[in-house]
């Protein structure tokens, strides 16, 4: 007996998103930056991938570049096409992204006119490393860390508003690690750890939560 409703189609066959097409026409421009794909050929697939029907029409488009060493490529195509980054966009108000949250393996941070904060101090964090693309733009971006993390700065242009990197160079061979690209823009960028008032903070946090 049937239930009287269609099987969904295989997840091949299944229709792409807007969000999908993004994500893998992101993959392809890191392939081209990392020289896997010379850009008359990202030309070609990105033309592919803005006009890809499914995700098997997408997967097909990365097949070729998966266990190669790109960054966040892992698995299936269906893998790829749910790994999405974190988008933070400070538009004309800012974003202020803090407290208890999830980090994603990948996060992008456009500062525009209100800029971008991103505080990772109390945030739970899967993976042991996390690849983070700032804009500074015109109000900038900064990161808090925890004490305990390590910050790789050295991939970030300057641009007007420089970079400025606060984070202690002592940390454990294993810390988890924030690799940072992208440009400062006009306001730059600052990458640092907790200051007094938010450590003190931090420390409130903790030995409420302990006497529990």
């Amino acid at each position: 007996m049937t239930s009287g409703f269609p099987e969904a189609a295989p997840w091949g066959e299944q229709r792409a998103s807007h969000t999908d097409r993004e994500a893998v026409v992101q993959r392809l421009q890191q392939a081209a930056a990392e020289g896997r794909i010379d850009f008359h050929e990202l030309d070609e697939r990105l033309e592919q991938a803005l006009n890809a029907k499914t995700h098997g029409d997408l997967a097909a488009l990365t097949a070729d570049l998966q266990g190669a060493g790109l960054r966040g490529i892992v698995g299936t195509g269906r893998e790829l096409v749910e790994d999405r980054p974190l988008v933070l966009k400070g538009g004309l108000h800012g974003v202020v992204r803090k407290g208890r949250w999830q980090v994603p393996a990948r996060v992008t941070a456009h500062g525009g006119m209100g800029g971008v904060v991103l505080d990772l101090t109390r945030a739970e964090c899967p993976a042991r490393a996390v690849d983070l693309e700032v804009h500074g733009q015109m109000a900038g971006v900064t990161v808090v860390i925890p004490d305990d993390w390590a910050a790789e700065t050295s991939g970030i242009e300057p641009g007007l508003g420089g970079v400025k990197d606060r984070t202690t160079p002592d940390h454990a061979p294993d810390a988890p690690l924030l690799r940072i690209t992208g440009t400062g823009g006009m306001a730059g960028v600052v990458v640092r750890h907790p200051k007094g008032r938010e450590r003190r903070q931090l420390e409130r946090e903790t030995k409420a939560l302990a006497s529990r």
